[in-house]
């Protein structure tokens, strides 16, 4: 299964009530954290799913409300004797989320990795395929998706016309040749059948609709989405601030036919985020209002 959870939804500063936007996802025992803004630790831990597990955070951009949480969640860590390594992702700059931990930890007891990626990149979290694009913010921005790959569906009767061993059934699935004392015996197209559908899930705050970011987020199962501002009046102050609109972020979603758009990142000054949710699904229909602790449990199409 591929777990989803919305920690927070609130954009800027978190208010009573909502948190800031972050989220988790996690497949195959590997945890990825999205963003995490000042009090992200205390959804994670209601929520349950362990601060032990997490593998990476990766970081959209290094304003405040997206990485001011990573202290909290770094002592957490501490404080549970974590020991395995812990990948930190984002776009050029992370020197400063470098700084933050060195002026407030000194020396932490497990190690970091800091990545920066470049624009349309992509990278592996073990079974988790993660890209990115840059998109339109007043600083350096990406925007991501997260897939989980199936493998091609293994045909039985090819491997028996090829009288190919059982025991070389598993590697050859898993795109491996089968070589011994230097030739080929065995190749993948041998024993496998159609492609299959994975599943995908995007992630965008903060910026303006972009061709790139249609481009990323297209076929998404899920895609989480800014929803700074519901009434179509405040266009040009999202215009202005480099967000987005629900009637926005739902033309991205409809575009790029995803099968469901999360609204979040919220104006600390939409207080009612539902009043407006009219205006995104006359857009796109199967849009929903984000709120703290969300969480979906998503599966493979079944034959």
């Amino acid at each position: 299964m591929f777990d989803i959870c919305l920690l927070g939804t609130g954009g800027m500063m978190p208010i009573p009530g909502r948190n800031l936007s972050s989220l988790i996802l996690r497949y195959g025992g590997v945890s990825v954290l999205i963003d995490c803004g000042e009090g992200t630790q205390v959804p994670l831990q209601k929520l349950g799913w362990g601060f032990l597990n997490i593998d990476a955070i990766f970081f959209t951009h290094y304003h405040g409300d997206h990485i001011l949480g990573l202290p909290g969640i770094i002592y957490q860590m501490i404080n549970q004797d974590r020991e395995k390594e812990l990948k930190l992702i984002g776009p050029k700059g992370m020197s400063i989320i470098n700084n933050l931990l060195n002026v407030l930890f000194g020396d932490i007891p497990f190690p970091i990795e800091y990545i920066e990626m470049e624009d349309e990149e992509s990278l592996n979290v073990r079974d988790i395929v993660v890209k990115n694009v840059l998109v339109d913010h007043t600083v350096l921005c990406f925007a991501y998706s997260f897939e989980v790959r199936r493998l091609p569906e293994f045909d039985i009767k090819k491997a028996r016309a090829f009288n190919i061993p059982v025991e070389y059934w598993h590697i050859l699935q898993h795109g491996e040749n089968i070589v011994k004392d230097g030739n080929v015996l065995y190749t993948p197209d041998m024993v496998l059948g159609k492609n299959r559908k994975g599943l995908k899930v995007s992630y965008c705050t903060d910026t303006r609709p972009t061709e790139s970011l249609i481009d990323l987020v297209k076929d998404s199962d899920v895609f989480i989405g800014e929803g700074m501002y519901g009434d179509p009046l405040d266009l040009e102050k999202a215009i202005k601030k480099y967000h987005s609109t629900f009637i926005e972020t739902a033309s991205v979603a409809k575009e790029a036919g995803v099968k469901e758009l999360w609204l979040t990142h919220f104006s600390p000054s939409l207080k009612n985020p539902a009043e407006y949710i009219k205006y995104a699904k006359d857009v796109f229909n199967n849009t929903v209002i984000g709120r703290d602790l969300m969480t979906k449990e998503l599966s493979f199409e079944k034959l």
